[in-house]
């Protein structure tokens, strides 16, 4: 299948893939038709998606099961009156239903809303309203059916609520009964344009509403590199990525460049993350690929590896905040595999990242993925040179590249303050070495400003991660009358360290920081918490720390 967007598939060094990558954009491009429809056609009996949750229910679903479903859902989507351009919001958590809703509304034309369970009648009302939801496909706990219909009344463009089950409460359609008695689905003379809007997210800013960062039906052909040149996924693979489907990971590992390339997608439908349980599903369905956020891989490390069968696993990548290097170091010890890191955005799909032909430097993004012309600039817009930090930015001046955001929605002010003269502003900072890997720093709103100097977080948590009782650390600055700032390291300790709790482990911890980096990043204040606040998609919400200490 990659062979068919691809000019050339195969790449041996980074200057390779920089001067051969080439995407070719089909004209009316839709995923559903595509790439899944194709697949059913050319390898029917090919693994598409395999489900299992913690009840222990298993469903396999092959390229044609999945035309089949998706064809049934659309007609009876269809049958609710959902069409080309109609705007349907998905709470649907890690169900296999999730799939079938995606693709079907894909073939529509239609919008999709990818949303997190955690949504309250408030942030539901705030949806519906911005975007004009005309229906809402939930997972059918109580919950969520309850915050949904509280905020019906508030929510006069929705028409239709459909429940995947358990429950079907008043109110709402019943899913699996409406596909198994829908009409032969006739697909819609022409479904979309490729500058048509086919995926939108809602994404919150440190401050004001959700923005709505809205993709256009060529979106997941830029996931190409994603699937084929990051996760290094191949027709054999059964990749795993962790992730919820509210959040813009889920199309990035579970969905879009992961069937270009022909692996099956496994899923695993859990309420709880328990770290054990993820090493068994490893060793249980013989996994061959790994994704998920640096979170994961710290708890996972800390398990006795021993208990499990892990040689089926041949990759494993990481995205969703930087890796501190000892992570990296602790996982490839344990398990001889090297994690490959990856950068991007809600708004953009892989954008730095060390891919198979490089040897990855850790706590290291890597290099720029050449679909995007990557650089990184100071307040006046120069590029910087190596060793200095800079904002990572887009040039667009040519053309838009395959994966940025089309716009965010019915928001022109934002989108011009965040990409105009031909740049897209990423908002975060890094910085460059001499061979050309790019090094994270933070976001701009959490670089630490003290006596003078910049000190980005991300550098002191790496310090401080190096120490055992660490087991997980945030670094923000506290707003000081001498210096500015200060810096502050919010740490959870490792459960051996818990009975130390005190002014001398507050110094060890100081003068371990001092020994590893510049002496000055060292943290001034320490407090210690049994978790860190994290969002859906498990980054650290370093803001909140920021809000309380003000």
């Amino acid at each position: 299948m990659v062979e068919r967007f691809l000019t050339q598939t195969v790449f041996s060094s980074q200057e390779d893939f920089k001067e051969n990558l080439n995407i070719k954009v089909p004209k009316d491009f839709n995923f559903g038709y595509d790439v899944v429809d194709a697949w059913a056609l050319d390898e029917p009996g090919k693994r598409a998606l395999l489900w299992t949750n913690d009840k222990g229910e298993c469903r396999e679903f092959t390229f044609a099961g999945l035309k089949k479903y998706t064809d049934m859902t659309a007609s009876y989507f269809q049958s609710l009156g959902i069409g080309h351009g109609d705007m349907v919001m998905l709470i649907l958590k890690r169900r296999y239903e999730f799939w079938f809703s995606i693709i079907a509304l894909h073939k529509l034309g239609a919008v999709v809303i990818p949303a997190t369970h955690l949504l309250t009648k408030k942030d539901i009302a705030y949806r519906c309203n911005a975007a004009d939801v005309k229906m809402i496909v939930a997972a059918g706990e109580d919950i969520i059916t309850r915050h949904i219909l509280d905020a019906m009344p508030e929510s006069p463009t929705v028409k239709q609520l459909v429940s995947i089950g358990p429950a079907i409460p008043d109110g709402f359609h019943d899913f699996h009964k409406g596909i198994g008695n829908a009409a032969p689905f006739v697909r819609p003379q022409k479904a979309n344009s490729n500058e048509d809007i086919s995926l939108m997210y809602f994404t919150s800013g440190t401050t004001g509403e959700p923005k709505m960062v809205a993709h256009d039906f060529t979106y997941p052909l830029g996931h190409i590199t994603t699937g084929s040149f990051w996760h290094n996924l191949h027709k054999d693979s059964i990749h795993l990525t962790i992730a919820d489907t509210g959040w813009g990971k889920a199309v990035w590992g579970k969905l879009y460049g992961q069937w270009i390339a022909g692996a099956t997608v496994f899923v695993y439908d859990h309420e709880k993350f328990v770290p054990a349980e993820i090493l068994k599903k490893i060793n249980d369905y013989h996994i061959t690929s790994l994704c998920a956020p640096p979170t994961i891989f710290r708890f996972l490390i800390r398990e006795d590896l021993s208990k499990y069968n892990l040689s089926s696993l041949e990759y494993c990548t990481i995205a969703g905040e930087a890796l501190n290097p000892a992570v990296f170091e602790n996982f490839k010890k344990l398990t001889g595999i090297k994690l490959m890191e990856g950068f991007g955005q809600t708004e953009t799909t892989l954008t730095i990242a060390t891919f198979p032909w490089m040897e990855p430097k850790p706590g290291s993004m890597g290099m720029p993925n050449p679909q995007y012309d990557v650089d990184l600039i100071d307040h006046e817009g120069r590029s910087v040179e190596a060793g200095e930090q800079g904002q990572i930015v887009i040039r667009t001046g040519k053309s838009k590249p395959i994966g940025l955001f089309k716009a965010y929605y019915r928001d022109a002010r934002r989108t011009e303050e965040t990409w105009c003269d031909g740049i897209y502003y990423t908002g975060d900072v890094a910085w460059r070495d001499e061979d050309g890997y790019y090094w994270f720093v933070g976001r701009t709103d959490d670089v630490i400003k003290s006596s003078g100097y910049r000190i980005g977080p991300f550098e002191v948590e790496s310090a401080l991660m190096t120490h055992p009782a660490v087991v997980e650390c945030a670094i923000t600055g506290v707003p000081d009358d001498i210096r500015g700032q200060i810096v502050k390291a919010t740490v959870v300790l490792a459960k051996e360290y818990k009975d130390r709790l005190g002014e001398e482990l507050v110094k060890e911890l100081q003068e371990h920081v001092k020994k590893v980096t510049a002496p000055y990043k060292y943290p001034r204040v320490i407090e210690f918490v049994n978790e860190l606040p994290k969002t859906i998609s498990g980054k650290i919400r370093r803001v909140e720390i920021r809000e309380k200490d003000k």
